[in-house]
């Protein structure tokens, strides 16, 4: 693709050679002839000159380059959207792989490709455009809306709602059994029926590895625009609001409701039961253990506010000088008070007459 019309594209402003043909994205320090690279950070704009990238994308008002130029006031952006019109994915072709058992109740729209050693259950509906991988199991009754992805061996369980465009990695499980036994009379522990359902709205994107429970009963919900990363547990009846981001290892234990646009870092613990606002931020290996009110970022375990925990880790970490100092105080007070202790076992001196006095 010309750099001119790249620059149209992403909307930036071209400065220098337009004709050039760009072939390939690449970072700074990898790119080679026929790449278009980016500069986020401005300390690496020094790295520029030396770099063999056939063009940039760097920062309105960044200094001139001797490399033709695309400048945008978001030079990240603008670089994914150019990987988005470079990279599409492959597209797999419609119809049913030979090896695949769909069963004949299931209703498929038009384009639905199904890969092979798939298993399809009874009253299935899949959406136009969605691609089913290898060897992925779809429950009976599950509902999968259009231009969804996926990937091999991707598990949804029965009565799953599936939305539009929504992307689902490999070795997700969707609608597993929800963590609810009681104990019985004698104290043995039965199991709790799960007999709810699990629904994932528009463009929610799943990773690897993910469970998520199906509700004992109603449903768990994640809500449209959310991204849960890998290996993330989701217990039942939980609701992710909108937009949200989870980061890989978290766990959310059951009836926790989430709001919109919610950061969960990475191993965050969240007990069950708890409500968290909207446009909450918690920190890498936070654990929450209370209702948190929207807005704010939350760090430690339990979580307490960023600027509360901030000085409590400055306050732990001046305890080896408050220890030094403590132990100089103990010194100086048994120093004193040997020297008290001296003073009263030594015997006053003698008088003399002229100090005593007539008698």
């Amino acid at each position: 693709m010309q750099l001119r019309e790249l620059a149209e594209k992403l909307r930036c402003r071209l400065v220098g050679d337009g004709e050039i043909e760009v072939h390939h994205l690449a970072s700074l320090h990898e790119a080679g002839e026929g790449d278009l690279a980016f500069v986020v950070n401005p300390r690496d704009l020094p790295k520029l000159e030396a770099s063999k990238a056939a063009a940039v994308i760097i920062r309105e008002g960044s200094p001139p380059c001797s490399k033709p130029t695309l400048l945008t006031n978001d030079p990240y952006l603008a670089f994914v959207q150019a990987l988005r019109l470079f990279y599409t994915p492959d597209r797999a072709m419609p119809g049913i792989h030979p090896s695949s058992i769909v069963h004949e109740s299931v209703r498929l729209a038009e384009d639905v490709a199904i890969g092979p050693l798939s298993v399809v259950e009874a009253d299935v509906t899949i959406g136009r455009r969605s691609v089913v991988g290898a060897q992925v199991y779809i429950g009976k009754g599950s509902r999968i809306g259009a231009d969804c992805r996926l990937y091999p061996q991707v598990m949804v369980r029965e009565d799953v709602e599936i939305g539009d465009r929504v992307i689902i990695h490999s070795g997700a499980v969707i609608g597993s059994d929800g963590f609810g036994y009681l104990r019985d009379e004698q104290g043995v522990r039965i199991k709790i029926p799960q007999v709810g359902r699990v629904i994932l709205e528009d463009d929610v994107e799943i990773g690897a590895n993910v469970t998520i429970d199906r509700a004992t009963m109603g449903a768990t919900r994640i809500k449209r625009g959310t991204k849960i990363d890998n290996l993330v547990q989701i217990a039942h009846n939980v609701v992710v609001g909108e937009d949200g981001v989870i980061a890989a290892l978290s766990g959310i234990s059951g009836s926790v409701k989430i709001g919109d646009r919610v950061t969960l870092a990475g191993q965050v613990g969240i007990v069950d039961h708890v409500e968290i606002g909207d446009d909450v931020t918690v920190g890498a290996q936070a654990g929450v253990a209370k209702r948190i009110p929207s807005g704010g970022v939350f760090l430690g375990s339990p979580a307490v506010p960023h600027l509360a925990f901030k000085r409590s880790v400055a306050a732990v970490n001046r305890i080896p000088q408050l220890l030094m100092a403590l132990k100089r105080i103990e010194a100086r007070l048994a120093s004193l008070e040997g020297a008290i202790g001296k003073r009263r076992d030594t015997p006053p001196p003698p008088q003399s007459v002229s100090e005593a006095g007539p008698r």
